[in-house]
């Protein structure tokens, strides 16, 4: 299969590996011409994982988005959920009927993206599906290297529009193997998404520490016994918010990452990421995507629409103040919110319907 991976990421590189390993055809693009020149050069990636460190040709590199997406059946694109807006502006004259892009995770981006297309003139039928999380865990090494610790094994995956999802889903599964789950729709696929849970008390509650030492690894110093008890509580309105909206079980509660095999990233996920050594990291707190796209993405859109389904969610909300309070930043105003989206004033029924038809 033709496979167009966009960004310039951990996941992204991710993607372009195993995707290439596993026999499809990958157009890798990157905007930054500079950055991406090791891998224009030599036309490899080097990755490290359980099976050791070789280098992974890939078909095309480029910095021509026009190039990447031109004929690929998927489009991957692991970018951060505040770069989604400009990508779908600059993907807008390019694709064609019959495309999918897939978001993982997606953060509602695929709504946001497909407004975009639509307002830059873009008539083509393609999907936009979003996933519960990055399907790899990972950290790029080097200008061309990759370590990836571990890889999903259940990825629940929401289609905009929802006509689309089994043609979508079909070719989606061609790059992820058993992986892929389908769930209602595309609002369903964002409130799987587990970045939002997992990383804001992380950040949150270990701002004085991020901020006093160089480097700091969130998911092993900063994972004790409150945080995770925020973790919960957070993750359960996250879950009240789906039921009430009509989302139905498996709601893949975060406990099961820490406490079982049957989350998104299987068996002992959590303790190979800490293992990696590779999150004992520097941060900074008001830059660190955890801060820019869970906080004030993910966060935010989890207390808009709350309010908007008339959903308590206590924790979310203070933590989206508190968070706030410490980057200098209103992210219910900045962030991505039903208002910032021009979702506020649909009924349910409203928003069932376009989520189902599309715009």
């Amino acid at each position: 299969m033709k496979i167009a991976v966009l960004g310039g990421g951990n996941g992204s590189y991710a993607a372009a590996v195993d995707m290439s390993e596993a026999g499809h055809e990958v157009r890798f693009w990157r905007r930054d011409a500079a950055a991406l020149a090791p891998v224009l050069e030599s036309g490899t990636i080097t990755v490290r994982d359980f099976k050791g460190v070789r280098d992974v040709k890939i078909a095309k590199p480029t910095t021509d988005l026009g190039e990447a997406v031109r004929g690929a059946e998927l489009i991957v694109a692991p970018v951060p959920a505040f770069a989604q807006e400009d990508l779908a502006a600059a993907l807008a004259p390019h694709l064609t009927d019959g495309q999918v892009i897939y978001l993982p995770p997606g953060t509602f981006g695929s709504y946001l993206m497909m407004k975009v297309l639509r307002a830059k003139g873009c008539k083509a039928d393609v999907a936009i599906a979003e996933t519960g999380t990055l399907p790899w865990l990972t950290r790029k090494r080097g200008p061309n290297e990759v370590a990836i610790t571990t890889r999903a094994t259940r990825l629940p995956t929401g289609v905009f529009p929802a006509r689309l999802t089994d043609k979508a889903i079909k070719v989606i599964s061609a790059a992820f193997p058993g992986a892929i789950e389908p769930v209602e729709d595309a609002l369903s696929g964002a409130l799987m998404n587990a970045g939002p849970i997992i990383h804001p008390p992380l950040i949150i509650m270990s701002a004085a520490p991020i901020e006093h030492f160089p480097r700091w690894d969130i998911h092993k110093e900063g994972t004790q016994p409150s945080v995770r008890r925020v973790h919960d509580a957070l993750d359960a309105e996250r879950i009240a918010l789906r039921e009430a909206l009509g989302y139905k079980a498996p709601h893949f509660p975060l406990a099961d990452h820490y406490k079982t095999s049957n989350w998104m990233y299987g068996q002992l996920a959590h303790d190979k990421l800490v293992d990696s050594g590779d999150w004992h990291e520097h941060l900074d707190l008001k830059t660190h995507r955890y801060l820019q796209e869970d906080v004030g993405m993910g966060l935010a859109l989890i207390v808009s629409l709350g309010e908007w389904a008339s959903v308590p969610t206590p924790v979310a909300a203070g933590l989206l103040a508190i968070a706030g309070a410490a980057s200098g930043n209103d992210f219910r105003k900045t962030g991505r919110t039903m208002e910032t989206l021009g979702l506020a004033g649909e009924t349910r029924e409203s928003l069932s319907a376009m989520l189902g038809k599309g715009i």
